[in-house]
């Protein structure tokens, strides 16, 4: 039998749809890696093992028209609605199960996957840590002592250990490219408004997107051509575009390739393992007929785009929960702290990003693809939060958003593309950040890079 453990979300529904597999027996092989893995990890807040198995039934009773992730495992980030489930948020203040899908779960179904279990987060994915008081530590599965990063932290130990072969995360200022980073993985934050929202019309209002990570490129286009699309609810929207597949098929072309190691954030230095992965990958393009150059890209300041958007993000989900005495001393400390934030400057906020966007844009004047360092430093010990409030866990979360979260305000296609091991045993990424709506080009890129570079797809089992 074909060790499911390495095959990814496309041979898996291959594998499936042609009768070599049954859903039943992927399900089964899954959940049975789950029970095996994640007590040491806890990626997982729940497992739907009766749901997923019913699930995994219905498919192999399906007639032979099948969607393009029938019988394909997939993992749900917490902050996301599955049907019988409690929206937790990565918390304990919401008792109450949804009582339907969000749209991007409902795509997933629709086109043949089986939800098998929701992922841990730090509660409302305010942090870089994927660590809380309600569901512990999080750990990642090429080293347990250190992070897998966050937010979509339990998404990159679920995939990056082998339960699962891709899962959803979400993106507001770096939550699925800095656990791919962390990780080994390929974490695309697509375009603003590519991927709906919905129930929700927003998610951190123009900071936020919803995504997989996975292992392949391959496999994250094929997640993003099921659920990408907006709906009429949903405030943002991006321009129009071709397959992701289609994209992550064929080559890029010579590109225009400018490099810089230099934050955005002020006073934080990158690791020399980075500044080595980005200019080792910088030659690497070159060889590959790539125009590379180092570039200067004159990055605009976004904290004040930035600042009121996180606030406003925490306090707006905050809001609506069911019991807010029971959030997290921390998180109630951040909604207070960010009580300054009204409606108006929200919009203040939501204005001061197109401008941000205007200035951070000018360097694809002279290259198409930006490429950076993903993360600045490298997975931190787990415990990272560990009595910190609000300002000790800002400062703690400079070194990972340095050269992500500018991306979130300007709302371009940015992905995190694995490097291999460094000579800490631990995955090393860099950043590729494209045009506005220029997601085509990054996964040509990255998928040429997997191919001239392939990388480790499965950390081990042992701790």
């Amino acid at each position: 039998m074909t060790d499911l453990r390495l095959a990814g979300a496309a041979e898996t529904a291959r594998l499936v749809t042609s009768g070599d597999l049954t859903a039943r027996q992927v399900a089964d092989a899954a959940l049975a890696r789950i029970a095996a893995t994640d007590p040491g990890l806890n990626a997982f807040s729940v497992v739907l093992g009766d749901a997923a198995r019913a699930e995994a039934d219905a498919r192999d009773e399906q007639p032979d028209e099948r969607g393009p992730l029938h019988g394909v495992p997939v993992a749900i980030k917490e902050e996301l609605d599955v049907a019988g489930c409690v929206t937790t948020f990565g918390g304990e203040a919401n008792t109450t199960p949804a009582t339907e899908d969000g749209e991007v779960v409902r795509r997933l179904r629709a086109a043949g996957a089986v939800v098998v279990g929701k992922t841990t987060m730090p509660e409302f994915g305010a942090w870089p840590y994927t660590e809380s008081s309600s569901r512990g530590i999080t750990r990642n599965p090429w080293d347990r002592t250190r992070t897998p990063g966050g937010s979509s932290g339990g998404t990159a130990a679920a995939v990056a250990s082998g339960m699962v072969p891709v899962g959803i995360g979400g993106d507001g200022g770096g939550s699925i490219r800095i656990p791919s980073a962390m990780c080994g993985l390929f974490g695309l934050k697509p375009q603003r408004g590519r991927v709906t929202t919905s129930p929700h019309a927003h998610l951190w209002w123009a900071l936020g997107t919803v995504g997989p990570l996975s292992r392949t490129v391959l496999d994250s286009a094929l997640v993003y051509d099921v659920i990408r699309g907006s709906t009429p609810g949903d405030r943002f929207r991006a321009g129009e575009t071709g397959s992701f597949v289609e994209a992550a098929g064929r080559e890029p072309g010579r590109l225009r390739i400018g490099w810089s190691t230099a934050p955005v954030s002020v006073g934080v230095r990158p690791d020399p393992i980075h500044v080595r992965a980005v200019e080792e990958t910088a030659r690497l393009l070159a060889e590959l007929g790539h125009d590379v150059r180092r570039v200067d890209p004159h990055y605009p300041d976004p904290t004040a785009a930035f600042v009121p958007q996180f606030f406003a993000g925490l306090r707006a989900e905050a809001d609506e929960v069911e019991h807010y005495d029971r959030l997290e001393r921390r998180t109630r400390e951040t909604h207070r702290l960010g009580s300054w934030v009204s409606p108006r400057v929200t919009e203040w906020a939501i204005g001061a990003s197109e401008k941000v966007s205007a200035k951070a844009n000018r360097v694809f004047q002279d290259v198409d693809v930006l490429l950076t360092p993903t993360t600045a430093h490298r997975p931190p010990r787990v415990g990272v939060l560990d009595g910190r409030g609000t300002v000790g866990s800002a400062l703690k979360a400079m070194p990972a958003i340095a050269y992500v979260a500018l991306w979130n305000v300007a709302g371009n296609p940015a992905a995190s593309v694995p490097c291999g091991l460094a000579e800490d045993g631990l995955p090393v990424g860099v950043q590729l950040v494209g045009r506005t709506d220029d997601e085509a080009t990054l996964l040509s890129l990255s998928a040429q890079l997997e191919r001239a570079r392939p990388w480790d797809l499965v950390a081990p089992d042992a701790g």
